[in-house]
């Protein structure tokens, strides 16, 4: 296991501004997160972050108890620096899910919808930092109220599901709302130190970047998916709602633009197929099922159509990040994938966006006669 900041790969001298409220809160060297992809964030990749520096944040919304309960010993067994783990709040098992990161140690619970207020009371009483993910400030504020440890504010040009609002505007004002009560992480469009440093100065503890940590060695995306990644330019992504209702940035395909034509009557026996799969692949009854659609109906305001069309998305992106499959998947991914050319280690890519962080605060922090 690796000392903080050594190693041949380490970034060497960190800024001390790089030490921020965020790092202090979960215990990591550098206030750099990588989010919570679904099929994508499985325990080495999470285990690299951890061994670097940053947060990982394993991804539990597309796995069964069991695996998840195999998967955070799998990371144990690589690290033993703070890790988080992901979860969506309307299943059924979301308890017993809780209780198995508590009895070993987990350091974040991550949320991509916002838990309920006795999920936040239960998970910081037992000592876990509550960081769901937000897209607009009065999800902050309302957060806040209920206690939670900090938030990941996404941009307009994040990955997956997301909103309108850019994160250039998102951020200061999620920090305006909240305050010194909750960390602030900012995520949408980030991939380098220059990035981070522009996170720190709009108020924010840190960032969170999905695509640059799936754009790594370490990410279990097949080598050639990587590849349609790294060709696609800034202007290559559509925020689409065809895949599963809500809107969604990927990859623009011949597969999307044919869902973008088609009505989502058309769609509907697609996903009624991929509703049957993904309920064989996590694991999930019927009736446990059922409840998660309607969680979703009422938490979301989704019509029960679009509450079916949901199980597009984790089928799809499975179809493509874990098969291979870009005929007949989706390839979510943040704008940022225009900047993005190669495929470093997570050591290397953290190492690398922390030297650089830190050679433009010690150019700001610099005499007027020297820049």
């Amino acid at each position: 296991m690796n000392t903080p900041g050594g190693g041949a790969t380490g970034p060497g001298r960190a800024h001390p501004a790089l030490r921020t409220r965020f790092c202090d809160l979960v215990g990591i060297d550098y206030p750099i997160v990588q989010t919570g992809m679904g099929w994508v964030a499985g325990p080495r990749l999470v285990a690299a972050t951890a061994e670097a520096g940053g947060l990982g944040i394993l991804a539990s919304a597309t796995m069964t108890y069991d695996e998840l309960v195999t998967a955070i010993g799998q990371v144990r067994s690589r690290t033993d620096r703070p890790f988080g783990v992901n979860m969506r709040t309307d299943v059924a098992d979301v308890g017993d899910r809780v209780a198995l990161m508590i009895d070993n140690d987990v350091k974040v619970a991550s949320f991509a919808q916002a838990p309920k207020p006795e999920l936040v009371t239960r998970c910081r009483d037992a000592g876990l930092v509550v960081m769901p993910t937000i897209g607009a400030r009065r999800h902050a504020e309302k957060l806040a109220g209920w206690g939670v440890d900090a938030v990941i504010a996404q941009g307009g040009e994040g990955g997956g599901h997301t909103g309108t609002v850019p994160t250039s505007l998102l951020t200061p004002a999620v920090v305006d709302a909240v305050g010194d009560t909750v960390a602030v992480v900012a995520a949408g469009g980030f991939f380098d130190g220059r990035g981070l440093v522009a996170a720190l100065a709009y108020g924010a503890s840190g960032i969170a970047m999905g695509t640059r940590f799936l754009l790594t060695q370490e990410s279990r995306v097949p080598d050639e998916v990587k590849q349609v990644y790294l060709q696609t330019p800034v202007t290559g992504t559509v925020v689409s709602t065809a895949v599963d209702g809500a809107p969604q940035r990927v990859i623009r395909t011949e597969l999307v633009d044919h869902l973008e034509r088609s009505s989502w009557l058309r769609n509907m026996p697609r996903a009624l197929a991929n509703a049957r799969a993904f309920r064989r692949e996590t694991d999930t009854s019927l009736v446990a099922l059922l409840k998660e659609g309607q969680a979703m109906k009422q938490g979301n305001e989704l019509s029960w159509p679009q509450v079916v069309m949901a199980a597009n998305a984790p089928m799809m992106t499975k179809a493509a990040l874990v098969d291979g499959r870009t005929d007949v998947g989706v390839l979510p991914t943040g704008q940022v994938v225009g900047e993005i050319d190669e495929l470093p280690t997570v050591a290397e890519l953290i190492a690398r966006i922390v030297s650089e962080a830190t050679a433009v605060l010690d150019r700001f922090g610099a005499a007027p006669d020297r820049q």
